[in-house]
């Protein structure tokens, strides 16, 4: 008799809680985003607004012929990651930063019929359609943190296309994307609905995790954190980041590293807490034709944090190219 009780019991509790999953995420107020507004209200005198593929992509150019620099940011980043070292890179050639769906101002779709705009294969397509707009025949492709791996996921595709890789602490081995196992999880309607509250909570931690990228926080400014919380004013910014999220996969790329022969240069901080830097040594020891360049006293954003050592590694890397 105690033990039926105690069966009856348990039962009750696991529908109880049955119940609390299937409907308690539906009556979770979610209120509506303060503050946000249009992309193009957001932009500056120098960005544009490119259509490819049917969304409107925020990108920055400056200089003119080649060779072709295309920067590609990093998760949680937009192009203003590049800011300090743009104009200099200009000198040499025709440099293009777009901001990659999901982040910065470019268009955050929040429905779609085919495919995910979230995903990598559509960065990648997005990729081809900018280099196609600007009549790029080939391009040096810059990618900071995530953004290398589309640069790397790029050349995979399209080797003709690119010149030369620049990754800048490359998240190769980490940050491999949702775990499978959790996936039906995530897909379920509960999670998708409560998905943008759970990332608005970039909002409270956003200074935190600038932080972190940094070797040294006491140099970040003001104007550098309102460069990275500028683009949380962009309407659906919550929901393009939770899509994002969600969308992102194991890329595969480890298992294809014998495939890059083209000339790689990989920069890394020494004090990256983001991307190990012994995961950046590791990535070039086990490239074709790799070189490494160790910034001291740097974190997960050289660009932003060292732009001259930055750029000095860039240009002796770049006259070995156009010699």
């Amino acid at each position: 008799m105690k033990k039926h009780r105690l069966f009856i019991i348990l039962g009750t509790i696991l529908a109880v809680l049955l119940v609390l999953f299937l409907i308690g995420p539906f009556l979770v107020p979610i209120p509506p985003l303060p503050g946000v507004t249009s992309p193009e209200e957001l932009a500056d005198a120098d960005s544009q607004f490119i259509e490819i593929n049917n969304l409107n992509f925020h990108v920055k150019t400056m200089g003119q012929e080649e060779p072709v620099f295309v920067l590609l940011h990093g998760f949680g980043a937009s192009l203003y990651s590049w800011n300090s070292v743009m104009e200099p890179l200009s000198w040499s050639g025709m440099v293009i930063a777009y901001d990659r769906v999901g982040f910065g101002l470019t268009e955050r779709p929040i429905d779609w019929k085919d495919q995910n705009p979230y995903s990598m294969q559509a960065a990648v397509d997005s990729l081809l359609g900018l280099l196609d707009h600007f009549g790029v025949e080939k391009a040096i492709l810059v990618g900071n943190s995530a953004g290398a791996t589309v640069s790397m996921e790029f050349y995979l595709q399209y080797p003709e296309r690119v010149q030369a890789l620049i990754l800048v602490a490359p998240a190769v081995y980490v940050g491999g994307g949702t775990p499978s196992w959790l996936r039906p999880l995530i897909s379920t309607p509960q999670v998708q609905r409560l998905g943008p509250l759970i990332v608005r909570q970039i909002q409270s931690r956003g200074p935190e995790l600038i932080e972190l990228a940094w070797h040294d926080p006491s140099r970040i400014d003001a104007d550098t954190v309102e460069l990275y919380t500028k683009p949380l004013k962009a309407e659906n910014w919550d929901k393009a980041l939770w899509y994002f999220t969600t969308a992102s996969q194991p890329t595969g790329l480890v298992e294809r590293l014998e495939e890059f022969t083209l000339p790689v240069l990989i920069i890394t901080g020494d004090d990256d807490r983001i991307v190990p830097t012994d995961t950046s040594i590791r990535l070039a020891g086990e490239l074709p034709d790799a070189r490494l360049i160790v910034l001291e006293k740097t974190g997960h954003v050289p660009q932003e944090e060292s732009p001259s050592a930055f750029l000095n590694a860039v240009k002796e890397f770049t006259a070995d190219l156009i010699q």
